[in-house]
């Protein structure tokens, strides 16, 4: 679909959250230099592997980067290369304002009127975020059941691989100060580690700007173990009943490539052998659903023949709330992406992103969404009143722990390349509507701080500044006609997401503590699908982690008996 004038004004700050990363190289020129890469076309009709991963994402790639150091893998990504026409975070906002059926951020729209995306590019969000990496907190680590010491190994890979300590600028430095003066306490410095207080975390770009992903990772793979398709869209998972085996077994998988030319990849001979998911909350239990696991009634409204009735694949889906504050300011502001967050003993995270390269005009045809004259023209006023000041200044973020509230995700169609159907349910429960009040009230604390006054004009009041924010349209859900809000309507009414969805495959709900499926064989999940919580401030630390430390387990299990 077009953007809107939702969608567009959503892109505003979503350009600040998104980018991709540039070389200088073509396609044909990476491909040749990454001598395991092929695109689909080029593969065989059959082939076997130890291991079939299906998505080269922000798990996908460090979980087949570290099985390929003794086994066959075969990563399957449905889209290219992250180094193809794509910029570092000085032209952020080319991934999020492509649509085309190419674009390395599938854009989808919930049912909840949230304009959001989902990576479709080997490398996966890590190609699309603002950077930003900080690891889970320890009781976040126990809640999962984790071994400490290999998750604390396989964060320091990760690390290791693509990890920087940013360059903080007087508008971060600025944020930071004025956090704690707000009193998110102590001064954290710089560490990776989720801790009450204000910190400046790690970044994965580098001090050119320059972006690195999770396609990094595979640069590290075994020469010989690791093969990767680009433009590989799996269409379905292949089971059979095997003698002795209890439940379906799983033995290989479909894929179509770009020409529409059907591909079966099969696991070789061996109990050891596995297909694994990392295809992410969106695609990972869509890609069960369609391989006929999941709830009964539904998958026989589409047609899909039943393997195992699992009610729960689909549920639990969550996205973390986040809202927005545009702050202009009276001086000029360098672009910065997030480096700083404070962490609040409230359940709520703060951030900032900031620069002068923020106009993005609003189109004729964005005009043209269904919204009533008077909402139009308080959001046209909104975007004069910031253009008059060149969208010079910051956006201040506010996103809450958890969340608590949570939603389904169901199929659209049989088709594997169309979005399902998601539907969060933002602040269905008042636990997180009182967390983002709380973050609110915080980022008016330092609105008002001394530590920010440099980056805010004396005669603005902060009431004007959330006046304008709530004005500038970033969803598709109703305007209020009032400009007196409450600060849980504000929370409402201008949600926006950042990204950080997870579950529908939960572990203890579709999967077990090994990430193996429940009811069939052979078959593992391991993503951001399995999470009940986003972990820590933002998740690809830990999705990355998790790529890594489960491929450390499965082949520590493979060679044990």
């Amino acid at each position: 679909m077009a953007p809107g004038l939702a969608s567009t004004a959503a892109l505003l700050l979503a350009a600040i959250l998104g980018s991709l990363c540039l070389v200088a190289l073509s396609e044909d020129e990476e491909l040749e230099n990454l001598r395991f890469v092929r695109r689909a076309q080029d593969a065989p009709l059959v082939s076997r592997y130890n291991y079939i991963v299906i998505g080269g994402g922000t798990s996908g790639c460090p979980l087949a980067a570290t099985l390929s150091e003794h086994s066959r893998v075969l990563l399957l990504e449905r889209g290219g290369l992250p180094y193809r026409n794509m910029s570092n975070q000085q032209h952020f906002t080319d991934a999020l304002a492509d649509t085309s059926p190419a674009s390395p951020a599938q854009r989808f729209i919930s049912e909840d009127g949230v304009v959001n995306a989902r990576a479709r590019v080997l490398g996966g969000g890590s190609c699309l975020n603002a950077g930003f990496y900080t690891r889970a907190s320890n009781d976040y680590v126990r809640a999962a059941g984790w071994d400490a010491r290999l998750v604390n190994s396989s964060y320091r890979w990760v690390e290791r691989a693509l990890v920087f300590r940013p360059d903080v600028p007087p508008w971060q430095a600025a944020l930071r100060d004025a956090l704690l003066e707000a009193g998110v306490t102590p001064d954290n410095g710089f560490t990776f580690d989720h801790v009450t207080g204000t910190k400046i975390g790690g970044t994965i770009f580098d001090s050119s700007g320059q972006r690195h992903t999770a396609a990094d990772f595979l640069r590290h793979a075994r020469p010989g173990g690791l093969t990767v398709l680009l433009y590989a869209t799996v269409s379905r998972i292949l089971f059979r009943q095997q003698e002795g085996a209890p439940y379906p077994v799983a033995y290989g998988v479909v894929f179509a490539d770009p020409l529409g030319v059907q591909h079966r990849v099969y696991l070789k001979d061996g109990g050891k052998n596995e297909v694994i998911l990392s295809a992410g909350t969106l695609g990972s239990p869509q890609l069960l659903m369609l391989s006929g696991v999941g709830p009964q009634a539904h998958l026989e409204a589409h047609g899909i023949q039943v393997l195992v009735d699992q009610p729960m694949v689909g549920q639990g889906v969550a996205d973390n709330p986040m809202n927005s504050v545009f702050i202009p300011s009276p001086v000029p502001v360098a672009l910065s992406l997030v480096q700083v967050v404070g962490i609040t003993r409230s359940g709520s995270f703060i951030e900032g992103v900031s620069g002068s390269e923020f106009g993005i005009p609003v189109s004729d045809g964005a005009r043209r969404l269904q919204r009533t004259p008077e909402a139009l023209q308080r959001a046209a006023e909104a975007m004069r009143r910031l253009d008059r000041r060149a969208f010079r200044g910051g956006f201040i973020l506010e996103k809450i722990l958890g969340p608590v509230s949570s939603g389904h995700i169901e199929l659209r169609s049989t088709d594997p390349r169309a979005n399902p159907v998601v539907t969060f349910n933002y602040f269905q429960e008042k636990e997180d509507l009182d967390r983002c009040v709380h973050g609110i009230e915080t980022i008016e604390r330092v609105i008002q701080s001394q530590a920010f006054s440099n980056f805010t004009y004396a005669n603005a009041s902060v009431e004007s500044i959330f006046t304008d924010s709530a004005n500038f349209p970033v969803n598709l859900l109703p305007r209020h006609a009032n400009d007196s809000r409450t600060p849980e309507q504000y929370c409402k009414d201008t949600v926006m997401t950042i990204w950080h969805y997870h579950g529908g495959c939960q572990v203890g709900a579709v999967v077990d503590d090994d990430y193996r499926v429940f009811g069939v064989q052979r078959l593992r999940v391991i993503d951001s699908s399995t999470f009940k919580y986003s972990p820590g401030t933002n998740p690809q630390a830990t999705v990355m982690m998790l790529g890594r430390y489960m491929g450390v387990k499965i082949q520590a299990e493979r060679w044990r008996n």
